[in-house]
């Protein structure tokens, strides 16, 4: 079984503990490897080294960044299949999916490598005479990335390539689930002798207490994790202590809007891809679907055989396995008492409703619910697993009024043949993606960024990259020759 260790200022080295988090894989419940239980002592010796290598890196030129981060791709992709076996060991991927954001990772730092040469300012009119006004776009600095669990290869790119080619140094907080793809990148940055040291760092760790020390000390200049609203509201407290920026995404509870006038094939291939994707573990999952009466019954039909039809088992051991376990066993807990709770309330089960009868790991049957009410836990609060409930509408007013009433606003679909009522949708919802006639993902080149409760700031694209930077307005003023 591997042990870890603390990567920062370029070296392995030991935490000043002697604390250690056992990692499980979630489909046979084996421990696989070992991790530090980080420190604050930790944080701080690996803040230092972001904050010391800041000046140098900052000032090496643009395209240079961009080549590196383009390199960082570039490895990961000659170590695909590793990654990919890495992610279904310690996530409970499957293939398709492991397989899908290993180059998705790989797309992120190429993509984002691009922008080096498109960190653009400004040149501003003056309301004085011989005078002008630059805007200079500036990296903010020390950057923390917490990675969730769920995603941890993805959005350990979406953080450290962005961070990296706009000029900031970063401190990574990897789950303490899933540390071990997190890990295996830092041997690609370790082999790769132009990154100078500090620019990259890895801390790892129990959230609460890694993320804390992150957030309050005075040397981050920025915060980006991605997590649950509990998560974020404690880092965002923390990291007010010294204004401390935060990027914040924070899950969500997707609605699905399903009219009367929508081709219920697609729309059900679609849902059920947008619902069981990650074993139902992404903030940009369906969580609710609102369908037509009219159109309720042949839709969840629909969804029923291809729920039933999907292949659950450990991912690792056949490729056509497409619902893997859920992450931990709390998890499985905390998603079976969400269900339980909800047939008490008087949903009816279609298919599913319980635990997989497995003789090990952490599974719960893809599960579709019915007759449930708007108001019911299961609609407002997150899932997180593969659990879709469904409640009907008459008018497509009450649908959007429903979709709207909730705390989140990360991500939601409509489907529908009908271009006045997709526009209408589109115009009315109030989250940060809305999907149209299509599953649930968002692209790097677009904008990932949630409202209310969902989070702050956002990522992918020129407006996530933009986060990483801040703006420096110089006021240059100038002699003409009768004035010398």
């Amino acid at each position: 079984m591997q042990e870890h260790k603390l990567y920062i200022n370029g070296q392995y080295v030991e935490s000043s503990g002697n604390e250690w988090l056992d990692i499980i894989n979630p489909a046979t419940e084996e421990k696989i490897s070992k991790t530090p239980k980080g420190t604050e002592k930790d944080v701080d010796k690996a803040v230092e080294a972001a904050f010391n290598a800041q000046k140098q890196w900052e000032m090496t030129p643009n395209i240079e960044r961009g080549k590196i981060v383009r390199r960082l791709g570039d490895e990961i992709e000659k170590n695909r299949e590793r990654f990919i076996d890495i992610l279904q060991e310690e996530q409970g991927k499957d293939y398709e999916l492991a397989s899908g954001e290993v180059d998705l990772a790989i797309d992120y730092f190429r993509y984002m490598s691009e922008w080096a040469r498109r960190i653009e300012g400004e040149i501003v009119p003056s309301d004085r005479p011989n005078e002008n006004i630059f805007i200079y776009k500036k990296p903010i600095g020390v950057v923390a990335g917490i990675i969730p669990w769920n995603f941890p290869i993805f959005i350990l790119a979406r953080k450290v390539a962005t961070a990296l080619v706009t000029g900031c140094t970063i401190v990574v907080k990897p789950s303490q689930h899933t540390p071990n793809t997190t890990m295996e990148f830092t041997k690609l940055v370790h082999e790769m002798k132009d990154i100078p040291d500090g620019v990259y760092n890895v801390v790892t760790g129990v959230g609460s207490a890694i993320g804390n020390a992150l957030a309050t000390h005075k040397k981050v200049h920025m915060v980006t994790m991605t997590g649950s609203i509990p998560g974020g509201s404690k880092v965002m407290e923390a990291a007010a202590q010294n204004i401390t920026k935060v990027n914040l995404e924070l899950g969500g509870k997707a609605p699905a809007i399903v009219t009367k006038n929508a081709d219920l094939d697609l729309a059900a291939q679609n849902i059920a891809a947008s619902r069981l994707a990650n074993n139902g573990q992404a903030c940009t999952n369906a969580e609710r679907a609102y369908v037509h009466e009219s159109v309720a019954d042949e839709l969840t039909e629909k969804l029923r055989a291809i729920f039933e039809s999907k292949k659950m088992g450990d991912p690792r051991t056949d490729k056509e396995i497409s619902v893997g376990p859920l992450v931990n066993k709390e998890r499985l807990e905390t998603v079976d008492g969400m269900v339980q709770q909800a047939i008490q309330g008087g949903a009816e089960v279609v298919t599913g409703g319980a635990p997989a009868e497995m003789d090990e790991g952490f599974f719960y049957k893809p599960t579709i619910l019915t007759n449930v009410t708007h108001q019911s836990n299961i609609m407002s609060d997150e899932i997180f697993g593969p659990v879709i409930p469904i409640s009907t509408f008459t008018t497509l007013d009450e649908a959007i009024e429903k979709a709207n009433d909730t705390v989140y606003g990360l991500s939601s679909s409509v489907y529908t043949d009908d271009l006045n009522e997709a526009m209408r949708v589109v115009n009315e919802m109030k989250f940060g993606e809305t999907f149209v006639n299509r599953e649930n993902f968002e692209a790097v080149q677009g904008y990932h960024a949630g409202m209310r409760q969902s989070g702050l700031g956002g990522a992918d694209g020129k407006h996530g990259m933009e986060d990483f930077l801040v703006t420096q307005a110089v006021y240059m003023q100038y002699k003409t020759d009768d004035q010398q």
